[in-house]
């Protein structure tokens, strides 16, 4: 008798990481991400930490090899250190590697649980290290929050990688200066394009910087060489020789990186979609609250690999131009 088969979509292309959203509910409400009146999903139509526990076990027998925990903000999810407690106990086990994406504003409270459950890395999500800034962007007061969650990570050994969306007429002078802190502190830094990613108050044409242009400036500043390290997601990477550090930079816009793509995201509520940039899904949800949750599973992730894009479609090419889907970012999963 066989086992599980693994997860290959119509490309060929082997799906090892997932990144699984356990909550759309944020602390923040980063103007480019979400409207300051964000509505958010009825609790009832949330998984819970169980179905996302069973859901998790369901990929790693399938072949996933990394799960990155993601919201949202996942570390506003009541009881969450308990998900990530189970799952932490899968690495070495079927699992390489259990991370998370978090806007570190309770990482203070979490970074020593974090390390302790068998999180060894996470992603930081920080646009500007100016606080009237901050304000502006996330519409909260948080950045000492923040600032004080980075500590804690490096403190009990959690390797950091600050993630900065790149806009145009507001970060746009300060990128340089965020990429020598975070390789100051001795964290990885990768640099976003915007995407366009649910309705929001602003037109994304306004802020809409490519790092075509961005690289130009740092190679005036800096010495860029190109790296062949990968971890596994979007960004391609290049060492910084006067810092000492490496800059990641994801373009979902100037450079599709889709060829290599092997990730998969399930949103809070168990929809997975094949691809962020498209509206092919799977409702996982129904497979595992279904009387056959097993069977109807592996099907539905089988479907899955059918229907998986070969690439997203992305593009912000003028002004009052529509998102390319209506979903928001925290509620597909970052």
């Amino acid at each position: 008798m066989t086992g599980p088969t693994l997860l290959v979509d119509q490309f060929q292309r082997r799906i090892t990481y997932l990144r699984l959203s356990v909550t759309d509910r944020c602390d923040l409400r980063c103007a480019y991400c979400m409207p300051e009146r964000m509505t958010f999903l009825p609790r009832k139509d949330v998984l819970s930490l169980e179905e996302l526990h069973d859901l998790a076990l369901g990929f790693i027998a399938r072949g996933i090899t990394k799960i990155r925990l993601t919201g949202g903000e996942p570390l506003v999810r009541r009881d969450m250190m308990e998900l990530v407690r189970a799952l932490g106990r899968k690495v070495g086990d079927g699992l390489d590697e259990l991370t998370m994406t978090t806007n570190g504003t309770r990482l203070a409270e979490f970074a020593e649980d974090l390390f302790a459950a068998g999180v060894r890395r996470i992603n930081v999500s920080l646009d500007t290290l100016d606080r009237d800034r901050f304000v502006r962007l996330a519409r909260r007061d948080s950045l000492a929050q923040v600032l004080e969650g980075l500590a804690a990570a490096r403190a009990v050994g959690l390797r950091v990688k600050l993630n900065t969306v790149a806009l145009k007429g507001i970060n746009e002078d300060e990128l340089p200066e965020i990429v020598a802190w975070a390789h100051g502190q001795g964290f990885e830094a990768t640099l976003i394009e915007v995407m366009p990613l649910g309705e929001i108050e602003e037109d994304r044409f306004d802020h809409y910087l490519p790092l075509s242009a961005v690289r130009d400036r740092l190679e005036r500043r800096w010495t860029l060489t190109e790296s062949e390290h990968r971890s596994g997601g979007p960004a391609r990477y290049v060492d910084v020789a006067e810092t000492g550090g490496r800059l990641g930079l994801i373009t979902p816009l100037t450079n599709n990186f889709c060829e290599g793509c092997n990730r998969i995201r399930v949103t809070a509520t168990g929809q997975l979609y094949a691809c962020l940039g498209g509206n092919e899904q799977v409702d996982l949800r129904a497979a595992l609250r279904s009387d056959d949750p097993q069977g109807r599973l592996d099907a539905a992730l089988d479907l899955a690999m059918r229907i998986k894009p070969a690439r997203h479609h992305f593009a912000i090419d003028g002004h009052g131009q529509a998102p390319a889907l209506s979903r928001h970012m925290s509620m597909t999963g970052g």
